[in-house]
């Protein structure tokens, strides 16, 4: 059975929290990188209104639970204790939330994974763009987790602009002004607020704080 204890607490707290993390999970993450990362949280929050900028797939390599994201490294496999504490809440907790696809099978999930896996080394999309040969962290989610050869999670029109003034943030009018492309405002994306918003995935567990965060 794939499944491994994430054991980054201490044992009292092992022993109260039990559960475990499997292969196909996806990880979603209150990334800490400034402006760019607030701006993401800012117009999708996610489920329970959860600040998430960021979001991987837990999967089995050598025995050990890791995770596959798209980040500024492009699509690479990285460490689950290196995920988990990137970014920590003021106890020192990971401020991740895990979400688990409902109703499907551990084959269904491993052909998940399988096909996360064939996009390993693409660089990372920074234009955010789902028809160009790179992937941005979303999009990596949307493309792994097919049924009936089409993506389960569906995409919305992205927006680059502060609900609050309805104005497009400075941050990325000098972003896509030094890329020299448009912004692509209005345009299908997705981002990880959004995803735990979806009937496709439970949350299952939440690492970190606030309560909020937690499943209802």
């Amino acid at each position: 059975m794939y499944v491994l204890l994430v054991s980054l607490f201490t044992a009292c707290e092992r022993a109260h929290n039990s559960f475990e993390l499997k292969p196909g999970d996806i990880l979603f993450q209150d990334l800490d990188c400034g402006p760019f990362c607030e701006s993401i949280e800012t117009v999708t929050p996610g489920i329970n209104g959860a600040e998430l900028s960021h979001c991987g797939i837990v999967l089995l390599e050598n025995k050990q639970l890791k995770v596959i994201e798209a980040g500024g490294r492009g699509v690479v496999i990285t460490s689950m204790d290196s995920f988990l504490t990137r970014a920590r809440d003021g106890k020192q907790k990971p401020k991740v939330l895990v979400g688990r696809v409902n109703g499907w099978s551990e084959s269904e999930l491993q052909q998940a994974i399988a096909i996360s896996k064939t996009y390993l080394g693409k660089p990372y999309d920074h234009l955010f763009d789902l028809n160009n040969d790179s992937l941005y962290c979303s999009e990596l989610v949307y493309y792994a987790y097919l049924e009936n050869g089409k993506p389960i999670f569906e995409t919305q029109p992205m927006t680059f602009k502060d609900p609050k003034t309805n104005e497009l943030f400075p941050l990325w009018v000098n972003y896509y002004k030094e890329m020299d492309q448009p912004i692509p405002e209005g345009k299908k994306g997705l981002n990880p607020g959004g995803i735990t918003l979806s009937d496709r995935i439970d949350i299952v567990h939440v690492y970190g704080y606030p309560e909020n965060y937690r499943p209802q």
